[in-house]
């Protein structure tokens, strides 16, 4: 499958390759480009000259080319879901919801730029400008890569794409490596739908090699970036070299506090859904589970029923709970992960087994605050580590030792006290009575600390892909 690179779709300059492996069956279904430096070179350039043009069209038209691409996904969405979990190990039922989201998030994005209207600040409103009116407008930002990673691709497609492009800008999309078919399939459907070949562009290959390529380029003039930490701070100092602006949304170990009066039987539905959807393999999803000693081993007795109850196997049926992870590369490091937390002292409740790229819903009790596990190794897969707390402060201070701060969630019957612990956890979002897994599209959705910088959503991501222009009327009236 070839990569669209300036105007036509082509392969890697050097003829390049990466395979893209079935996680379930591990047998390859596809090989895309691995593309080179000048590959990168010229997808700039051509993204450049297609953002001039693209920027006088008017919303208007921006928007009904966008509605097409909605469309036409819909035409398509269940041969496309089908692709998601054949490439991802998503199980087919969670292929098709992450597709469904393509309408959701679009027209949210569509209908808030066509109403996200200028300012004017009147004359006389300050003193010494009583002739002066100023109008204050939102211009493209220009050239933006946007840089995707595996776990949830068609929900960060809509996160970046669509705003970019309604905005007046011109995009470069860098899927990951491991499952990039679905969001090539996304660019052709844009160009069907009127996008212009070069004001949307996709490039595949080495994250290190192309997306730091992409940040170093001077005409680049945004970076788009969901990912890890570790890929975001070198993204950043590759960025501001040439004063790029970068939007960051990067890793978490994001806290479960259950308090002594929360509903149960809430927090074990809201656990299944925010630690074991998609494998566990989620930014925000909740990661750390400090439950009060005088309910904890009734969480875990009830988590264990349930999880033992879960289908793990063939994404592909209907019937499937959980696939594999993203590659085999990614069980193996839950793995070590899980053996390293045993060794400094904790207890094996259920789980703890991988079967290739496969790795089984597992809980581990007596995890302490000291463990890495309790700070800040993140777990990418379905690991319940579960930690006893006798106080209100204690849980917050221990949900606070993280470098990390995305989001965060409390169960309790009391509403006040709840809000009281949502403001003292040092993050960018809390749930209350719900896992903290949880991003709709109309909220900012952005990390404190180790998490990132700026937010993403229909409420902010307009602004963040655009410039504030103020044009001066002096000595109008």
């Amino acid at each position: 499958m070839k990569n669209l690179i300036g105007y036509e779709w082509k392969e890697a300059r050097n003829g390049a390759t990466i395979e893209v492996v079935n996680p379930a069956k591990q047998e390859v279904i596809e090989v895309v480009p691995n593309v080179t430096l000048e590959d990168v070179d010229e997808a700039v350039k051509v993204a450049q000259v297609e953002q001039k043009k693209w920027a006088k069209r008017s919303i208007t038209e921006r928007a009904d080319i966008l509605y097409k691409f909605i469309d036409l996904v819909e035409e398509h969405k269940e041969e496309l879901a089908k692709l998601l979990s054949d490439e991802t190990g998503k199980p087919i039922k969670e292929a098709r919801a992450e597709i469904a989201n393509v309408k959701i998030g679009t027209s949210g994005f569509i209908e808030r730029a066509k109403h996200l209207y200028g300012e004017s600040i009147p004359a006389g409103t300050e003193a010494g400008q009583e002739k002066t009116m100023q109008i204050v407008t939102r211009e493209p930002i220009g050239v933006i890569a946007a840089i995707i990673p595996f776990n949830f691709p068609s929900d960060l497609f809509c996160q970046k794409i669509p705003p970019a492009l309604m905005m007046g800008n011109s995009i470069i999309v860098k899927p990951s490596n491991y499952n990039p078919l679905t969001l090539i399939q996304y660019v052709k459907l844009m160009l069907e739908a009127g996008v212009p070949a070069g004001c949307i562009q996709v490039l595949t290959g080495d994250g290190p090699v192309v997306g730091q390529a992409l940040a170093a380029h001077e005409g680049v003039h945004l970076v788009s970036l969901t990912g890890s930490t570790g890929a975001g701070i070198q993204t950043m100092g590759t960025a501001s070299k040439h004063l790029a602006h970068v939007m960051l949304e990067l890793g978490g170990n994001d806290a479960f506090l259950f308090l002594e009066d929360g509903d149960m039987d809430l927090a074990i539905k809201e656990t299944i859904w925010g630690r074991l959807y998609n494998g566990g393999q989620v930014c925000c999803a909740s990661k750390r589970f400090l439950i009060h000693n005088s309910r904890k081993q009734e969480f875990i007795n009830r988590m264990k029923e349930v999880i033992e109850k879960l289908k793990v196997g063939d994404p592909s049926l209907e019937d499937t709970d959980m696939g594999p992870m993203i590659n085999l590369n990614a069980a193996i490091r839950i793995e070590e992960q899980v053996n390293k937390t045993l060794e400094q002292g904790a207890t094996l409740v259920c789980g703890g087994k991988r079967e290739d790229a496969f790795y089984y819903p597992t809980i581990l009790d007596n995890v302490t605050k000291d463990m890495d596990i309790a700070k800040d190794m993140e777990v990418f897969g379905p690991v319940i580590p579960v930690i006893g707390f006798d106080t209100v402060e204690e849980a917050i201070t221990i949900a606070n030792q993280s470098s990390y701060g995305l989001c965060g969630c409390v169960f309790s019957a009391d509403y006040p006290r709840a809000m009281k612990v949502a403001k003292e956890l040092e993050c960018g979002g809390v749930v209350i009575n719900g896992a903290s897994f949880y991003r709709s599209f109309e909220m900012p959705f952005g990390g404190w600390k180790h998490s990132g910088i700026g937010n993403e959503g229909v409420l902010t991501t307009l602004q963040e892909m655009s410039r504030m222009k103020t044009i001066v009327l002096k000595n109008i009236l």
